[in-house]
């Protein structure tokens, strides 16, 4: 029978410096121990060096080997061991060495080395596991294939650096102080994977942490504290990942990154934690404050994400970016910085998504050079100097930005600057809400600039977009224009302390479908030598003239409305050449006042509720002035509204040809069978009357229902004009009103207005679009005076029923509510033309019609995918049918616009051809 092995138990050494079975010193029983043995070392400081090769634990007399690292004993209180072991270097070697192959465990034990400068405790390999004690001078150093597990200790009084790390092995530092540094609290080098668990570095004389070289860091609830410079300090090809972690009162910045691996696309992109130190530089839930410079430094091939972190009182900026470093901001805060909150400079690249940024005493955003940035739903608030400032060549893009409470502006570009602002918020700015200057271009839809000394300035030369803006309770003026190529969108002014628009001189601005509403100036105001282009503008009560055209300036100003001035609605200067083109002035004193000179052209123009009306008139104007000057000559046209359809409907347009106009509208089969059925049945009846019979009963008011974008006022008008062909009406024109244009303001007001509008119609259609607001459901009368104006418009039908045709148009279900509400509604309008959606094909029809009639082609594969575009185009309250397709046009055009710009020599094939390239990418949905 064969026996088994004898199995060894590990036995217990003593040192002490009396006892007849105890060692006198540490060396001489590591020489006595076997593998796996412990040595128990009474209190006192022992002067030797100690080498270790095997497996072996070193611990107090009184600890215990498995325990937590607390004497036995100790005080509950303080922690503190009855009696300390010390281990004092007695030479130039460290005082502790542990070999490749080694494995050390020490418990309590505190090592003094021979000089702060030198290695106290070298681990050239193995493995070592120590809890408590620590260094009280020289450094820890980890080489070669080391791995250490510290816990519970305290380091101090190295030189140069605490800790030096350079080993493949894994190293972690938990509950640990690294003190008073003469130089870096801890470097981590080579290929090191340190980790540290609320850990402090405290009190170095440079940088706290330094990660370099191929090194990876990971940081829980640690704190970096009184660096003389930085913080943290990341290089080389270095990552590191600091979750809860306080980095505080840096002499430098609190974290400088010159250069680092790439981050994971998808941490970078998406704001993601990533599970370890995997590249880059992250920051999770910390906080960075007090830093004698930057809080957060980036330059090189840095790449940073920050998530959920404070960034606050720092005497430079809070993010520095420069070169070709990458940033990505995610939940985060900077409070209180000396610079500017964010810079951006070189070709860096900053991305913030929910940044809010409070008290800068400089800008919110710096960004020059070749930079990117591009912020999303952030706010900067309380900046002593722009918050926004962009220069250089830079391009920014920013998504639903807050700003407020600045002395300066509110968002400032400058030099070659881009800008795409959308949907953003300005507010309470000592300048301008928005100022472009020099060669910045910029693209900016639904921006509101509210209580700023000016709204908006735009004096680049572009070329600058603004789409459905608005501006309100500007100190000054709203909207001012200077030369570039400027175009203005939709959008509105309120209240302007002065005027609503002001046209520089030279300038030649174009601005369409804009509302100015209680200007304490005057609505629009043209120097001299300007030549804006002004498209369905309404000025609504202004305080001063609707339009001041200076001397000298000019200028197209067509299907514009002026109605309640404080002056005269259009005021001209000595030798103003501007054309006026079907101008509508109601309500006012003085439709036209022109100082002598003035030659303006006058087609068209229409005033009604003026006292001292010119328009229309075929004579000359009457100068404003007295004296001997020349009057101004006025070239005046028609004396109503009249557009080119009418014009051919006076001059005699076909029937055969009227219809086929109608057929070659994109869609709308049902509704072309409904009009061509009631012009057969109109026929009829001019026959039956005719042959002297009786006219079957017919009525000839339309309710369109459909949604936005269906085609309702194109019908309208060739409904119109059919009517006109066949003699039913007597010119065919088209005149469109809503509840604005119906309804008064105060008692007495309704009727008048509506018979005015009526009395427009005589002769033609008058189409009412979104009727039902004349009746909103659940309302009880009071105040709304909208029926009173169905009540008007329900007599005037009957007492004009063969000169005017009523259209009334909206959505089908509240048309159905409209029409209810009144007895009167329902017997006048007893025929429903209902106005489709259009489907995915129609829609690419109206594209391809938009393309040919602008001279671009189509390819295939453009088309192909203009058909998913709209088979997965939202549907919802934002979607415009036919409008949504002219819309996707004119994106495609602008997106082909850019591509092409990039061709040195592009050829005529490049500038008609719209590929799939242009087809713009569905919106994002609404949140």
């Amino acid at each position: 029978m064969t026996p088994y092995p004898a199995v060894r138990t590990a036995a217990v050494h003593h040192v002490a410096d009396r006892g007849p079975h105890a060692h006198r010193t540490i060396a001489a029983a590591l020489l006595a121990a076997g593998d796996g043995d412990e040595i128990r070392i009474a209190p006192g400081v022992y002067r030797e060096c100690l080498r270790v090769e095997g497996r072996v634990t070193l611990l107090p007399a009184h600890d215990s080997a498995d325990g937590d690292g607390t004497a036995n004993g100790a005080d509950a209180g303080t922690g503190a061991a009855p009696g300390r072991v010390t281990l004092a270097a007695d030479s130039e070697r460290p005082a502790v060495e542990v070999l490749p192959g080694g494995r050390l465990t020490v418990r309590n034990l505190t090592v003094r080395g021979a000089a702060a400068d030198r290695a106290a405790v070298l681990l050239s390999g193995g493995t070592t596991d120590w809890s408590g004690g620590g260094i009280a001078r020289g450094r820890l150093e980890a080489l070669g294939d080391a791995g250490l597990d510290l816990r519970d200790a305290r380091l101090t009084g190295a030189a140069l650096a605490g800790v030096l790390l350079r080993t493949t092995g894994a190293v972690r530092l938990t509950d640990c102080l690294l003190d008073g540094a003469d130089g870096t609290g801890l470097v981590a080098g080579g290929g090191t994977a340190l980790e540290l668990v609320r850990t402090e570095i405290r009190a170095a004389s440079g940088s706290g942490l330094r990660v370099r070289e191929d090194a990876r860091a990971v940081l829980r609830d640690c704190a970096l504290v009184r660096p003389g410079r930085s913080g943290l300090l990341v290089e080389d090809r270095a990552a590191a990942l600091l979750a809860d972690c306080r980095v505080r009162d840096c002499g430098g910045e609190a974290v400088r990154v010159l250069g680092s691996s790439p981050l994971p696309d998808a941490a970078f992109d998406e704001g993601a934690v990533p599970a370890g130190a995997t590249g880059g530089l992250v920051l999770h839930g910390c906080e960075l404050s007090g830093s004698g410079a930057d809080a957060l430094a980036a330059t090189g091939s840095a790449e940073v994400l920050v998530l959920a972190t404070t960034l606050r009182d720092c005497a430079g900026s809070a993010v520095a970016a420069g070169s070709a470093s990458r940033v990505r901001m995610v939940d985060c805060r900077i409070v209180r910085t000396s610079g500017a909150a964010l810079m951006v400079e070189g070709a860096a690249q900053l991305s913030a998504t929910e940044l809010t940024v409070r008290g800068s005493a400089a800008n919110g955003l710096v960004a020059t050079d070749d930079s990117t940035v591009r912020l999303t739903d952030c706010e900067l608030r309380d900046c002593r100097f722009s918050a926004v400032h962009l220069g250089g060549r830079t391009h920014a893009v920013l998504t639903r930005l807050r700003v407020s409470v600045t002395p300066e502006h509110g968002v400032h570009a400058v030099a070659n600057a881009g800008l795409e602002l959308t949907d953003a918020r300005i507010a309470d700015c000592g300048m301008s809400g928005l100022d472009l200057a020099e060669e910045a271009v910029a693209e900016v839809s639904g921006l509101a600039v509210q209580r700023c000394r000016a709204g908006i300035i735009a004096r680049s030369a572009g070329p600058v977009r603004l789409s459905e803006c608005e501006v309100a309770d500007a100190e000054r003026a709203a909207v001012t224009f200077g030369p570039g190529d400027v175009e203005l969108t939709g959008g509105r002014v309120l209240r302007p302390g002065t005027a609503g628009l002001v046209v520089e001189a030279n300038a030649g601005p174009t601005a369409a479908g804009v509302e100015i509403r209680q200007a304490a100036g005057s609505g629009v105001v043209v120097a001299g030598g300007a030549r804006p282009l002004l498209r369905d503008v309404r000025i609504l009560r202004p305080g001063k003239n609707g339009l001041i055209v200076d001397a000298g300036g000019g200028g197209e100003f067509e299907d514009c409305e002026i109605v309640g001035p404080g002056f005269p609605a259009v005021h001209l200067g000595a030798s103003a050449t501007p054309v006026l083109r079907r101008m509508r002035v109601r309500d006012a004193a003085e439709d036209l006042n022109a100082d002598a000179g003035a030659r303006p052209v006058v087609d068209d123009c229409l005033s009604s509720g003026v006292r001292d009306a010119r328009w229309p008139e075929t004579a000359p104007v009457a100068p404003a002035v007295t004296g001997g000057g020349e009057p101004p000559a006025v070239e005046a046209s028609a004396q109503t509204e009249t557009s080119p359809e009418e014009a051919a409907a006076a001059s005699g347009e076909s029937l055969p040809d009227l219809l086929g106009e109608l057929e070659r509208l994109v869609g709308l089969a049902r509704v072309k069978q409904d009009v061509s059925s009631l012009v057969k049945l109109m026929r009829m009846v001019q026959r039956r009357s005719a042959a002297g019979l009786a006219a079957p009963p017919l009525s000839r008011h339309l309710v369109f229902a459909g949604n936005p974008g269906t085609g309702k006022t194109t019908v309208a008008r060739l409904y119109g004009r059919i009517l006109a062909a066949v003699g039913l009406l007597e010119r065919g024109h088209l005149i469109e009103a809503d509840r604005s244009a119906l309804v008064g303001e105060y008692v007495g007001h309704t009727g008048p207005k509506t018979q005015r509008v009526f009395q427009k119609a005589m002769g033609g259609v008058l189409f009412i679009d979104e009727a039902y607001s004349l009746a909103p459901a659940g309302a009880a009368g009071g105040n709304d005076f909208g029926q009173e104006a169905v009540a008007t418009l329900v007599k005037l039908m009957e007492d004009q029923r063969d000169s005017v045709v009523v259209i009334v148009a909206g959505y089908p279900a509240e048309m159905e509510h409209f029409i209810d509400s009144n007895p009167g509604l329902s017997s006048r309008f007893n025929r429903t033309l209902l106005f489709e959606d259009y489907g995915t094909e129609e829609l690419v029809r109206i594209v391809e019609e938009q393309a040919a009639s602008h001279q671009y082609e189509l390819t295939d594969p453009a088309r192909s995918l203009l058909v998913g575009y709209f088979d997965h185009l939202p549907r919802d309250a934002r979607f415009g049918n036919g409008r949504s397709a002219r819309q996707t046009f004119q994106a495609m055009t602008e997106r082909q616009a850019y591509r092409v710009s990039e061709v040195e020599a592009p050829s005529d094939g490049d500038l008609m051809t719209l590929s799939e390239l242009d087809v713009p990418e569905l919106p994002e949905p609404p949140v």
